[in-house]
């Protein structure tokens, strides 16, 4: 069996770290080592690691100071601080788990087997449920892989660099989309689900407000004209609240496309990531089109 580690990114996470904790512990196959990185944690983070750390050897425990500014690139300075402390210990396969899931007791079990027996795949990983919904894999490729729980082959992760700090978001699809462009297969495997348990706020001006941002994070992620109208245009009948979600999401997108926003990324991933997204709609279109 492949040797797994793991690292946790964790910014006051003690409402479902808990629990994923047990989860982790309650494994078939557990880690080699799990670095739960606490970002400057003042909720008693700290104190459910280290309750855990004192009874499993290969837990451990580092402590981030405190920083005022909280976007996604923090999070990945945290995920790299973890993950200098694996030098030198030998695994072959690099979790990034987050601190609010949980899953079955063969889930790494299930996720390792695949990895072995496919030594093209980079990435692998499951569908996820969040507030009861499960993730619309008809929209979304299987070939991505969420950033709830993503298990890089080391080699596919040192290829791509590591993942890429971008403070607007959007650093796990980054990397999943980097680790095809250089040749490795991504996945997730639908027979198995992670809870997301953390709930999204629910108040109106608050997803609308991540509905235009979210919109713009698209631009800056190189995301394809014509895949993000169709996208919005998805968004409009199908999230609420009803026809304003799509429409601020593709208004964010146009507002960083005339305001010549800097693209987050390179320019041959933007490339590779449009080249992507064409063919995923030449394929939709094949199967729904008369004569297609």
């Amino acid at each position: 069996m492949l040797r797994l580690a793991l690292v946790t990114p964790a910014r006051n996470e003690a409402t479902f770290l808990r629990e994923t904790i047990e989860s982790v512990v309650a494994q078939t196959v557990r880690p080699v080592r799990w670095v739960i990185v606490s970002d400057g944690s003042t909720d008693g983070t700290d104190e459910i690691v280290n309750e855990y750390a004192s009874r499993h050897s290969w837990i451990e425990l580092v402590r981030l100071p405190e920083r005022k500014e909280r976007h996604f690139g923090g999070k990945v300075k945290a995920f790299c601080a973890g993950y200098e402390k694996l030098v030198g210990l030998e695994f072959d396969i690099i979790g990034n788990l987050d601190a609010d899931i949980t899953f079955d007791p063969d889930y790494f079990s299930f996720l390792l087997e695949k990895l072995q027996g496919n030594p093209k795949l980079g990435v692998a990983g499951t569908a996820f449920v969040e507030d009861n919904r499960h993730y619309d894999f008809r929209i979304a490729s299987v070939e991505h892989v969420s950033g709830a729980c993503q298990l890089f082959r080391k080699k596919c992760f040192e290829d791509i660099g590591g993942y890429t700090p971008i403070k607007t978001g959007g650093v796990d699809l980054v990397a999943v989309i980097t680790a095809r462009m250089k040749g490795w297969q991504t996945r997730s495997f639908l027979e198995k689900t992670c809870v997301h348990h953390r709930k999204m706020s629910s108040a109106n001006h608050r997803v609308l407000r991540r509905a235009f941002e979210g919109g713009r994070a698209d631009y800056l992620l190189g995301c394809d004209p014509v895949w993000q109208v169709l996208r919005s245009a998805y968004r409009t009948v199908t999230e609420r609240p009803l026809l304003l979600n799509g429409s601020l999401c593709l208004s964010g997108y146009l507002w960083a496309a005339v305001s010549r926003s800097v693209k987050a990324i390179p320019v041959e991933v933007v490339q590779f990531r449009r080249r992507e997204e064409r063919r995923r709609l030449r394929e939709f279109a094949r199967k729904v089109l008369p004569g297609g």
